[in-house]
């Protein structure tokens, strides 16, 4: 695994992030976390922890801790998975191993031996809806829109020009990836409980922003042409 890099995007995990690094540990990856310059509890809480890279954030936002992070790895792989611990890293090896003839792994709680103790019923229906708009509107065929533990080449990565600085990157970077005909593949993922902390998505706010969202990029795919 010395080809992969773990994006690491947190935001005030101080409880969280400790915990899942010391899992990651024993994984022979390059960890890099990415942290908002102003979140001091986060780096005071893993100042001590050996084998990681740290990549404070010019801007801020989720988005562009995943942009820039993509934009700084130099590895062959990288990684999405976030800091509360709720992507479970024992799928790594095998996302790694199907990403060799392709360009992008995208995990599902929907698919069948998938799951998640995290939803809640508002995400829940909020994800449904928007899955099935990305598979009606733009042909995805995925079944998880939302869950942004993902796999890739990091040269694929890269070439998706990614824009959003939010949440909102969570449907760019699977709409952009059929815009460019890049190949996936889908594979199940339970999502635990966080380890710790808030969820910091509001799920009605966020819910609009995503909304507004892929009705731009299903006309820009238009302008595009």
């Amino acid at each position: 695994m010395s080809e992969l890099t773990l994006i690491i995007p947190a935001k005030e995990e101080k409880e969280s992030l400790p915990l899942f690094l010391n899992e990651l540990k024993s994984l022979q990856c390059n960890k890099l976390v990415v942290l908002q310059k102003e979140d001091d509890t986060t780096l005071k809480a893993i100042s001590a922890t050996q084998g990681i890279n740290i990549l404070i954030q010019k801007e801020n936002g989720y988005g562009n801790a995943l942009k820039e992070g993509i934009n700084s790895v130099k590895t062959k792989y990288c990684c999405i998975i976030n800091a509360d611990g709720s992507m479970d890293p024992k799928y790594l090896k095998e996302k790694l191993l199907k990403c060799e003839k392709i360009d992008f792994i995208f995990s599902s709680r929907y698919e069948k031996s998938g799951g998640s103790n995290d939803d809640d019923i508002v995400t829940f229906i909020g994800n449904k809806i928007f899955t099935f708009l990305g598979n009606f509107f733009f042909n995805l065929g995925i079944s998880d829109i939302l869950f942004t533990y993902i796999l890739g080449k990091t040269d694929s990565f890269k070439k998706l020009n990614l824009s959003y600085s939010d949440f909102r990157i969570c449907v760019e970077i699977p709409i952009n990836a059929k815009k460019k005909n890049f190949n996936y593949a889908i594979i199940p993922s339970f999502e635990r409980s966080r380890i710790g902390g808030k969820k910091k998505v509001n799920a009605i706010k966020d819910g609009f922003l995503i909304l507004f969202a892929m009705v731009r990029l299903f006309f820009k795919k238009f302008n595009d042409q």
